[in-house]
């Protein structure tokens, strides 16, 4: 091959994603020099950290430059290496971004085995979703057996592990999807508690909070110890409401928002009288938490104790149409683009 794809950022949203913002791009394959390898991709991650990445808005990361490869995490083979480190045949996991192929150092990449646990699943339970959902979950929430723990976004990349682990806690694991058949794997597949389906709950796009209120309710009866926020707006106004005292809320995402819609706290007067801890964290910022992390959750996923479930689109350029669908929840489970 001369030439291989990629995708650049061709301009910031203006509101919802587009595909407009998005250019695909046929460049040639750079020559591999002195300490360097070029690394054809198989998978490629599609995160909603990456609607953050695309503004210009404060973040805790700068925003992804315009008219260079977007952002993402890939899994693919070393082709060709002049690495001391790496050799041709290796699979690796780094973020080389939406593209097809990618040339390295070696900074950030890293060597994973194949043999039990599958490519794909080292951009998801096994990568940094699973170490999210892992750090959340232990270094913030920090469950007791007994305590009951919610996750909304429960059928995602990091929802599914929180709760699985949560469980494996000794926890009684609630989670809130949308969508019965969803909800339905939480419960059935999962292995959580119980689910709450918030599109039951929803008219016209708008969540029915005393309906929704009243499910949480019969889900979680003796109330809410730890809570795992991916969405924010109208559910952690509901979340707020069943929180116990002394209770703790990881802060990982807030989808919600994600399109510069406001989501004003209703109730913020709650943690202060529930003397709730609320934390928001991101995870690239506890190294020392990924080797243990890691360890548990591959021997999980290897014996089959932790359950996942992937959305694969086909294609480089299937990739915008499939990270808008992310923003909007219509995947289910980890979201990835199957490249080669």
């Amino acid at each position: 091959m001369d030439t291989f794809r990629r995708i650049v950022l061709a301009s910031r949203p203006a509101g919802p994603v587009t595909p407009e913002n998005f250019r695909l791009e046929e460049v040639p394959v750079p020559e591999c020099g002195d300490g360097q390898l070029l690394v054809r991709n198989h998978w490629l991650s599609l995160d909603p950290y990456m609607r953050g990445r695309m503004s210009e808005a404060k973040s805790y990361a700068a925003p992804q430059p315009l008219g260079e490869t977007m952002i993402g995490g890939t899994a693919g083979e070393v082709v060709a290496s002049r690495h001391p480190k790496f050799a041709a045949g290796d699979r690796v996991v780094g973020y080389l971004g939406w593209a097809e192929m990618g040339l390295s150092d070696g900074t950030g990449l890293t060597k994973v085995d194949t043999t039990h646990v599958p490519l794909s699943a080292y951009l998801g339970p096994v990568g940094m979703p699973g170490v999210t959902a892992w750090v959340g979950l232990n270094r913030i929430i920090a469950p007791k057996a007994g305590e009951t723990v919610v996750v909304s976004a429960a059928s995602g990349a990091v929802g599914s592990v929180v709760g699985q682990l949560a469980k494996m806690a000794g926890c009684r694991a609630i989670g809130i999807a949308g969508g019965a058949d969803k909800c339905a794997y939480v419960v059935d597949e999962l292995g959580f508690d119980a689910c709450v389906d918030y599109k039951a709950t929803s008219r016209d796009g708008v969540l029915d909070e005393r309906a929704f209120s009243l499910q949480l309710k019969a889900a979680a009866p003796a109330g809410i110890d730890g809570y795992f926020e991916n969405v924010g707006g109208a559910i952690l106004d509901c979340v707020l409401q069943r929180m116990n005292a002394f209770g703790r809320i990881a802060v990982c995402g807030m989808i919600a928002g994600y399109d510069g819609q406001p989501i004003p706290l209703k109730y913020p007067q709650l943690i202060l009288v529930s003397r709730l801890k609320v934390q928001g964290f991101i995870v690239s910022e506890h190294p020392d938490a990924w080797p243990p992390a890691l360890k548990e959750l591959g021997a999980g996923v290897a014996s089959g104790r932790i359950k996942y479930r992937e959305s694969i689109a086909d294609g480089l350029a299937a990739a915008p149409e499939a990270f808008i669908g992310l923003l909007k929840g219509r995947n289910f489970g980890k979201q990835l683009v199957r490249l080669a």
